[in-house]
């Protein structure tokens, strides 16, 4: 089967960071006055020249995500399972070279975390876990959903790359959406990061989107690590990928993320810093070029910013999240795998969403509408 690595091997790191770089105003201001963006056109938005039209990007983006999404913003809530992990990642708290107490939910456990969850309101739950194959496997996640599927509406999991008869089994089992990030694009790079595990196959994790789409998940997620490397090269090979499974695997919804680097046990310094303002370039650049695509903060961003963020073209954010497993009531003490840093309770956000004059929706749909689907059908070739 064909996959992404045959595109991503067209292009080359440094003549698409050269492009970004030497983009002009004029540029910017022939793509501004178009209707519809492609791809080059995403690559002008990220420049750093483009920033100076940031004022004209972000009513355009208002607009857009209004007529597209409506004035509303969906809540969702992360579920950390386990900080166990077998790969050496030097941005990761979770890392194995960290000397921490490693712990993974039992049954009783996970009932415990669902019930402060359920009782904060959110009825859209995002499973996440460290990789570790012999502990944390296919098994423990499908025991993991099956225990409480009924007490949500959507389930999503962000956990180590599967196979596509794994995800098939996710499928079954009632999972709405896969979140994964390549972390970074920049295939040397990556290795600097990436040391030991099953994480250091950089092909692999390349390839997985490829496997989740075939499996005929509803929704995938992309993103990168921001901080990792330059976030404007690094975005664009990440709108490359979205853009390819969205043309491939056509029946299937797509979300990005905008993890940046935040302080953790035994990580780096970010190598590259991205402030608030290119946060918002970027946003703002992924809406222009795609209207369908749905867009999430999580509570890695501070206060201000998702305040002001959620006009602007934000689909989706967390609230009163912990990173750690157990973190809502097991264990609260347990290692996160990231510092939050907006540590506002759901009905704060909920508050401020409304003040803003959006609708916090908890429940996007309910499952006695769902019906059994096959796989989407693959378009054979890619141009």
């Amino acid at each position: 089967m064909k996959t992404f690595k045959s595109i991503f091997e067209q292009y080359n790191w440094d003549e698409i960071q050269s492009r970004i770089y030497k983009t002009t105003s004029k540029d910017v201001e022939r793509t501004l006055a178009k209707t519809k963006y492609n791809l080059d056109d995403f690559l002008i938005l990220i420049s750093p020249i483009a920033q100076n039209y940031l004022e004209q990007m972000a009513q355009k983006c208002h607009e857009i995500t209004k007529k597209r999404f409506g004035k509303t913003i969906q809540m969702y809530a992360p579920l950390y399972l386990s900080n166990e992990c077998q790969n050496i990642c030097t941005y990761c708290g979770f890392s194995l070279d960290n000397k921490i107490k490693r712990k993974t939910l039992s049954d009783a456990e996970i009932k415990l975390e669902v019930e402060a969850l359920k009782n904060a309101g959110f009825d859209h739950v995002l499973l996440v876990t460290g990789e570790a194959n012999y502990t944390v496997n296919i098994n423990y996640f499908l025991n993991a959903i099956n225990l409480i599927k009924e007490d949500f509406s959507i389930i999503s999991v962000e956990v180590q790359p599967l196979s596509t008869e794994d995800y098939e089994r996710l499928h079954d089992v009632g999972v709405y959406s896969v979140l994964v990030y390549q972390e970074t694009y920049h295939q040397e790079v990556y290795k600097k990061y990436h040391t030991k595990g099953k994480k250091s196959n950089f092909e692999y994790r390349l390839e997985t989107p490829d496997r989740i789409g075939t499996a005929g998940i509803h929704k995938i997620g992309l993103g990168v690590l921001l901080g990792l490397e330059d976030w404007r090269t690094d975005s664009f090979f990440n709108a490359l990928h979205l853009d390819y499974l969205q043309k491939k695997y056509w029946q299937t919804k797509y979300s990005v993320s905008f993890p940046r680097l935040r302080p953790a046990e035994g990580i780096i310094e970010p190598n590259f810093i991205m402030d608030d303002k290119d946060l918002t370039q970027l946003i703002c650049a992924y809406r222009l070029w795609n209207e369908d695509l749905e867009i999430s903060i999580s509570t890695r961003e501070n206060e201000k910013f998702r305040n002001n963020i959620i006009p602007i073209g934000v689909t989706s954010m967390s609230a009163g999240s912990k990173t750690n497993p157990g973190g809502y009531v097991v264990d609260p003490q347990s290692l996160e795998q990231f510092e939050i840093s907006d540590e506002r309770s759901a009905e704060e956000i909920s508050k401020i969403i409304k003040n803003a004059g959006y609708e916090p929706v908890w429940k996007d749909w309910d499952k006695s509408f769902s019906h059994k689907v096959g796989k989407p059908k693959v378009i054979k070739s890619f141009t």
